[in-house]
């Protein structure tokens, strides 16, 4: 299908490399007629090559410390100066933990780290939505989308205080969600990816293990960032309108799986 996003305008936050789930959002909603902004954190745009995606896709980028409501706000005037009216669709593909960073694990974590995983992995979402609600930056009938994880409802033992923020990052999918559909139909939900090799994920310790788990587990494997992508670009476009305020599963049917013979061949069988 083609020029699925014909005409709309859209904000993309967190593409750092193409590995990141966000940049190939940011292709793929090129790809099909969209036009984005792209952000990230200062020090993310330093350290990744979004420079490159931007010519890529012919878009601007604009810094953003989601922790500050000044940059968020900021963000969102900037965008709809730039795109020449209000915003269609937003991608929010922020996670961060200085915990997993620094090897502390969950029963010995840092809480003013943990607290900045919250507000910047979760609390930013909120921020994002206020401000853009004070704005009334959205179109009706746009939609909002969030990157999660099941480690939100299952236990990830590594995946440390990130399960709480993406649980946080969730609920205010949902709230949100109620509010902004009963006044802008604006639609909000969260996609919970497979584990995905992205920068980020890679680097959460056992990775690999939990990511041939669940190729093993699923019936249909993992899907990677691009699947993911064309996920995003049909949660953005006018063919999913009337859903809103859910968790969608993007995994292979991973979530839905209690048991697999694959799994047993992996643990027989290690590399």
């Amino acid at each position: 299908m083609n020029n699925l996003l014909q005409g709309k305008k859209g904000i993309i936050f967190g593409a750092l490399n193409d590995k990141s789930i966000a940049w190939q959002v940011a292709l793929k909603c090129h790809e099909q007629g969209a036009q984005i902004v792209l952000t990230n954190a200062p020090v993310a745009m330093r350290m990744g090559e979004i420079n490159e995606l931007s010519t890529i896709c012919n878009a601007q980028v604009i810094p953003c410390d989601v922790s500050k409501n000044e940059d968020m706000d900021n963000l969102i005037d900037k965008s709809m100066e730039i795109l020449g009216g209000k915003i269609d669709f937003i991608l929010h593909s922020v996670g961060m933990s200085m915990n997993m960073r620094k090897g502390n694990d969950y029963l010995n974590l840092d809480y003013k780290f943990m607290h900045d995983t919250i507000d910047i992995s979760a609390m930013s979402f909120h921020r994002l939505l206020a401000s853009c609600y004070k704005k009334d930056a959205i179109n009706e009938w746009g939609s909002v989308v969030a990157l999660t994880y099941i480690a939100a409802q299952r236990v990830f033992p590594h995946y440390s205080e990130m399960a709480e923020a993406k649980s946080l990052l969730e609920s205010v999918a949902r709230s949100f969600g109620y509010h902004y559909g009963k006044t802008k139909k604006v639609r909000i939900n969260t996609i919970s990816q497979s584990p995905t090799k992205t920068t980020a994920g890679s680097g959460v310790k056992g990775f690999g293990d939990f990511f041939d788990y669940a190729a093993a587990l699923s019936p249909l494997g993992n899907a990677d960032a691009e699947q993911c992508a064309e996920y995003c670009a049909l949660m953005f476009s006018d063919f999913s309108r009337m859903v809103t305020m859910q968790n969608l599963f993007h995994d292979g049917g991973f979530n839905n799986t209690g048991f697999s013979p694959d799994v047993f061949e992996i643990a027989k069988n290690p590399e």
